[in-house]
């Protein structure tokens, strides 16, 4: 799994040491998974304290090859959208007649170009209005293609809908030169990558008829959507950001749209900017959309003065200023001119649609569930490694279902269990309670929703689920307090150790809720357990770690020479069940320490 937001340049271990035993509490910052952590410790801090942050404060965007693969597999993304909605995403575009009307209607037969078709949301709503006009559609998605030519309402009579690429597809194969009386562009030119925009405009030129005009709306910077997208690591580069889909979207301003329809031979005829309170009632959010509609025509001195006073009307700051504080006023359009294109709902309301996630069957051991969690398609974008099923957690609840006298009768503690919490929900039918945690409140919300719809009601008394950034210290001690401070018999996490800022922080927190040696008057001994892919912390790395804590390494499986399996307490959970035969990654590793 790729994680697309950077990390700082890895510290030494040494150095990680040093903050934590200085009286500098170690404060570290991860976004969702981790959260902040700071070594445990009642010490006193000195004025200012250290902090050494997994990630940096400021949005680093998209790295180059997330940015060249989205612009290499745009088409791709926008097929696999197509394939995911099918013609049920956007709103059929009913307010063209009364927005642009005008254009539409009066001298004979139009012909028109609709760029970027999609599905035929303009296109079968124009022929409704004005069924003696000719459409010519096309769009880079042969999957929306398809779905024009299957519409109820599609005739080749009155549509020729065909794939292009218009930043690098001639036009004029498919459309005769100077032909075109009106081109619509309705949220086309936004998933174009602003340096082939130019492009789009060129080839649109070569086909317009000389008294023809470009009908355009579009996202406006300022927009909601923009301004989420602005909080997260999915921009690549000043106004262009991606959607967790690969799709990808421009918000545009007045200057910079202006000035590229000018250097490519258009002239703005109109230009306005619209801003309208959309509400969500169920979730209570007022959003505030922005948009920018405009009309252009083609540059020639008969119509050089009318732009000109077109441009000073409406790039005037002020005067788009009061043009939106007017249309909020007057509350704008009315709700079917609402088509802002931006439909995922994490980008409008700040939550997942459940569109994004997919439920997966998994049947460990005799074990069936089925959990919900973020499709494929979106986890290249998302921040939260905690909304995904990791192959650690498979074989760890594998091993709990064969071997449950690990849990059996204990106080069990998950770390970082992520949206699944299969060994959580397998540890609660044989121990007398089970903490499963995560410091991600998306993944612990999937969670207690996956955790309700898996197990019998008799074991939710059982399962508990908590919030915990590792080393934040209420957190801590909201945990002890479900154990009424006994701490916890087994402590087991799944590929938690990928970030090696985070593994102090990690331990640090296993030593605080880890229960001590003896408590419970038995031969039984406190134990953590760690199941993971080796990443960017090798196994030296993260004994020291445990050391450091006072946490020795007990067993360990693989081990480097062949044994009898018998002989090590790892080895005996894999002695006559087929764990080993079936193994969903022959790299996972166990590590089982003990306090000294």
């Amino acid at each position: 799994m790729y994680v697309q937001k950077p990390l700082l340049s890895a510290i030494s271990l040494k150095q990680m040491f040093d903050l934590t035993c200085s009286n500098a509490p170690l404060c570290i910052s991860k976004t969702r998974k981790i959260g902040m952590a700071m070594a445990s410790g009642e010490q006193k801090a000195p004025p200012q304290t250290q902090r050494l942050q997994i990630y940096p404060n400021t949005n680093s965007g998209v790295s180059p090859f997330w940015r060249a693969k989205y612009e290499r597999e745009a088409k791709r993304y926008w097929d696999v959208f197509y394939k995911r909605h099918k013609d049920r995403f956007f709103k059929d575009r009913h307010y063209l007649d009364k927005e642009w009307g005008e254009y539409f209607s009066g001298g004979g037969r139009k012909v028109i170009l609709e760029v970027g078709c999609g599905a035929g949301n303009t296109i079968f709503p124009v022929i409704a209005s004005y069924p003696d006009a000719f459409v010519f559609a096309c769009d880079f998605s042969p999957r929306a293609i398809g779905l024009v030519k299957t519409h109820e309402d599609f005739k080749e009579s009155h549509v020729s809908a065909f794939v292009s690429d218009l930043t690098a597809d001639d036009l004029c194969k498919d459309i005769l030169p100077s032909s075109v009386d009106i081109v619509t562009m309705i949220f086309m030119l936004s998933a174009v990558s602003p340096q082939k925009m130019p492009l789009v405009l060129q080839n649109v030129r070569k086909v317009i008829k000389p008294n023809g005009y470009v009908l355009f709306r579009d996202y406006a910077t300022g927009d909601l959507a923009q301004e989420r997208f602005s909080s997260k690591d999915q921009k690549i580069s000043d106004n262009f950001y991606v959607r967790g889909d690969g799709t990808r979207a421009y918000y545009f301003s007045n200057e910079f749209l202006t000035n590229l329809f000018k250097e490519n031979g258009f002239d703005v005829h109109k230009l306005h900017v619209y801003c309208k309170q959309v509400e969500n009632r169920s979730r209570e959010l007022i959003m505030n959309r922005r948009w920018v509609q405009a009309v252009f025509c083609i540059s020639d001195s008969s119509n050089s003065s009318s732009s000109k006073e077109a441009e000073a009307n409406h790039l005037d700051s002020d005067n788009v200023d009061k043009e939106i504080k007017q249309n909020n006023l007057n509350g704008g359009l009315n709700d079917s001119a609402v088509d802002l294109s931006e439909g995922v709902a994490v980008d409008m309301f700040g939550v997942l649609p459940s569109s994004e996630y997919e439920i997966i069957e998994i049947n460990l051991r005799g074990w069936n569930f089925k959990i919900s969690l973020l499709s494929k398609e979106y986890q290249h974008t998302c921040k939260s490694t905690g909304l995904m099923l990791w192959e650690s957690a498979r074989l760890m609840a594998s091993v709990l279902a064969e071997n449950p006298d690990i849990v059996a009768g204990k106080r069990v503690l998950e770390l970082g269990c992520g949206s699944g919490g299969i060994c959580s929900m397998i540890a609660a039918r044989y121990a007398d309670l089970v903490v499963a945690t995560d410091g991600d409140g998306f993944a612990l919300d999937l969670l207690a929703q996956n955790v309700a719809s898996n197990i019998e009601p008799s074991l939710l008394t059982k399962l508990t689920t908590k919030r915990l950034e590792w080393g934040n210290k209420d957190h801590i001690e909201s945990i002890k307090e479900v154990v009424s401070n006994r701490g916890f018999d087994v402590i087991v996490g799944t590929d938690v150790t990928y970030i090696p800022e985070a593994i102090l922080p990690l331990f640090a927190t296993a030593k605080e809720l880890i229960a001590p040696s003896g408590s419970n008057g038995d031969d039984n001994v406190p134990a953590l357990i760690l199941c993971h892919i080796f990443r960017r912390v090798d196994e030296p790395t993260l004994l020291s770690a445990a050391g450091h804590f006072g946490f020795r390494l007990v067993d360990k499986w693989p081990t480097e020479t062949s044994t009898n399996l018998s002989q090590s307490i790892i080895g005996n959970w894999f002695v006559d069940n087929g764990l080993k035969d079936d193994l969903p990654s022959t790299a996972l590793n166990i590590l089982l320490f003990c306090k000294e």
